[in-house]
């Protein structure tokens, strides 16, 4: 039989592994019996630890939540697991940054000197994606409340701020936007929340950094069905275009002088299509014909154009701008 200090991480563990625990299960687990069981029990509530009792044919407990955050037990993978993620946290975009190195703090003092040296040893710096401007920081209690709606299914009404500091809007009023909120979602570090609005009666997606929720939210609601039913792919084609197909507004296809396996790891969104040992079909999409040309030609190779008709014309005006530009000559703009 474990000493009675053992005995209790042990039984902790098992509570913590699974909802309910039927004592005769517990008490073969840990080599006891029934009766001990129950006082290393009282034992863990005395230390703060939730531990509700169930009836039932075979009676048991279950560790619930409770009022207080009592002593966490974790095993060496998940305390490096928390470690890193913490670590990365910082640019998450959530508003947690102080609270994620103070909880990371804390997380290490109390590790063993062997789990230690391996946090240690991953130590990670998260950097951000350079970008033409800087990612907003959303509130963390902003996100508390935008999920607590979407696991309530209840009706959330908030102010959505102008996209610019400033911003003015003519003095008019501008009521509360009335959603049924589905979905938190984190896209390239900015947060947004896919809803359903009530009063345009279609699917939107509102930044986060620009809600200021109001209370209380509204009745409950029944889910509704997102267009292709994953968020993911959702909101993936939101941010492709504005006509609401969920595609590019231009995609082209064409024929690299390059194996499939040199163009497809270096694709975010495409279609690689191998042709033979030196040649594949790559089927991509963009913004803009221009921007679309040009990122066909990052992969300095052999082009074959297949269509549409767009795209050569974009070819063309990108190959005569390129031309002036090593030649010197001055652009129709410069003439």
């Amino acid at each position: 039989m474990p000493k009675t200090s053992a005995r209790l991480l042990l039984l902790l563990s098992l509570l913590q592994a699974r909802r309910d625990w039927p004592g005769a299960l517990l008490a073969e687990r840990l080599d006891v019996s029934p009766r001990t069981v129950r006082r290393d029990v009282d034992r863990l509530r005395e230390l703060g630890y939730p531990i509700a009792a169930f009836k039932g044919p075979e009676g048991g407990y279950r560790l619930d939540a409770g009022a207080e955050l009592p002593p966490l037990l974790f095993d060496d993978e998940q305390a490096v697991a928390l470690a890193v993620a913490l670590q990365i946290a910082t640019v998450s975009g959530a508003g947690v940054e102080e609270g994620a190195a103070r909880a990371l703090n804390t997380v290490r003092q109390v590790m063993p000197a062997r789990l230690r040296r391996r946090v240690d040893a991953l130590r990670v710096t998260a950097v951000e994606r350079p970008a033409s401007r800087p990612v907003p920081q959303v509130d963390s209690g902003v996100l508390v409340a935008l999920g607590a709606a979407v696991h309530a299914r209840e009706v959330l009404r908030f102010d959505y701020r102008a996209s610019l500091p400033g911003a003015d809007d003519g003095g008019v009023p501008v009521p509360p936007r009335r959603v049924q909120p589905h979905h938190l979602v984190t896209w390239d570090g900015r947060w947004y929340l896919v809803a359903w609005d009530l009063d345009r009666e279609d699917w939107r997606t509102f930044r986060a950094d620009r809600i200021i929720p109001r209370s209380p939210t509204g009745p409950r609601f029944t889910p509704r069905e997102l267009p292709g039913g994953e968020v993911a792919a959702f909101v993936t084609g939101r941010f492709r275009g504005s006509d609401g197909s969920g595609d590019w507004p231009c995609r082209g296809e064409v024929v690299l002088g390059l194996p499939a396996a040199a163009v497809s790891p270096h694709l975010r969104d495409g279609v690689v299509e191998e042709l033979g040992p030196d040649r594949c079909r790559l089927v991509l999409g963009s913004w803009s014909w221009a921007g679309l040309a040009a990122a066909i030609g990052r992969f300095d190779a052999d082009i074959e154009v297949v269509g549409p008709a767009e795209l050569k014309d974009a070819f063309a005006s990108l190959a005569r701008r390129y031309a002036d530009a090593a030649t010197g000559a001055p652009g129709p703009a410069d003439g």
